[in-house]
């Protein structure tokens, strides 16, 4: 099935009116991604160039800064976001559950929504059973939260042409891959329903701090015109902004305050509420009637 056959095209001027509840128009959902980089083959991405381009394994210095998010950034943020009582949704791979255990437990106990990210950290396309990577890092959450997750991220939003039916045999309800709307959207698959979780490439730390190499204060600017903007676009259509953050990027000293600001100013903000992905589905297919 091709992609434009999974999701009808529908123009946001034409849609019955969404509504948050107390006359609320942005709903916030702050992301913590969370991933295991296997050091004895090539990194998700890096920081530092190669040594005259040249690919070494192990790549320690790169390895090094993703591993300082778990060590330190991690707390950093799950601090800011405990002292605002907010919860996050807790974007992992399997595989965090084995390696930083001590993150898991505490994310579990904040009340976190766990979504699943593979099994590690490598493109769906790279797995050699899609099917089975799905099926166990659902199994793996369920085993330690107790419950399975209903959210689902690919590494880098890949995706293969199964995927959407292999994630709801899974029982995952929604995906953040289809960067495509400010609403969420249903995806049409062979089992069923799949549901389009608004997410974004650009307030995004991954893209803006790793990739383009914008200034620390980039995702907190980006984040507030954006929700600006939606907040004139008018009351009856609400949108959903995703704050899509990793500890080794926002948890570091000199971006941990961004964050913090980030909180704090969409919470002032008159029309604007924080939930999770959960909770913004359950809204949705309500006014929806799904």
């Amino acid at each position: 099935m091709k992609l434009w056959d999974r999701v009808e095209y529908s123009a946001i001027v034409d849609r019955k009116p969404l509504r948050l509840p107390d006359n609320k128009t942005v709903v916030v959902w702050p992301l913590v991604t969370v991933e295991v980089w296997d050091p004895d083959g090539p990194l998700p991405r890096t920081i530092l160039t190669p040594p005259q381009g040249v690919l070494f394994v192990p790549d320690v210095p790169n390895w090094s800064w993703a591993e300082y998010g778990a060590r330190i950034g991690f707390w950093r943020m799950k601090a800011a976001l405990d002292k605002r009582s907010m919860k996050a949704v807790f974007c992992i791979n399997a595989s965090v559950i084995e390696h930083y255990p001590r993150i898991c437990e505490a994310a579990l106990k904040a009340g976190w929504e766990f979504m699943g990210h593979n099994t590690i950290q490598k493109p769906m396309h790279a797995m050699t059973n899609e099917e089975e990577a799905i099926r166990q890092t659902a199994e793996s959450i369920k085993k330690f939260t107790g419950a399975k997750p209903r959210g689902w991220m690919g590494p880098g939003l890949t995706e293969t042409h199964n995927t959407p039916e292999l994630l709801v045999k899974a029982g995952i309800e929604y995906t953040v891959d289809w960067v495509l709307d400010d609403q969420p959207t249903v995806i049409k698959t062979k089992e069923g329903p799949l549901y389009s979780m608004p997410y974004s490439v650009e307030v995004n730390d991954v893209v803006l701090m790793a990739n383009e190499k914008r200034p620390s204060s980039e995702l907190y600017d980006r984040a507030m015109v954006t929700c600006d903007r939606y907040l004139s676009e008018g009351p009856e259509q609400a949108r959903v902004l995703a704050l899509a953050c990793h500890p080794y990027l926002h948890g570091v000293p000199h971006r941990i305050g961004y964050f913090e600001k980030c909180l704090d100013d969409l919470s002032v903000k008159n029309g604007v509420m924080f939930s999770t992905g959960g909770k913004i589905l359950d809204w949705y297919k309500f006014q929806r009637g799904l």
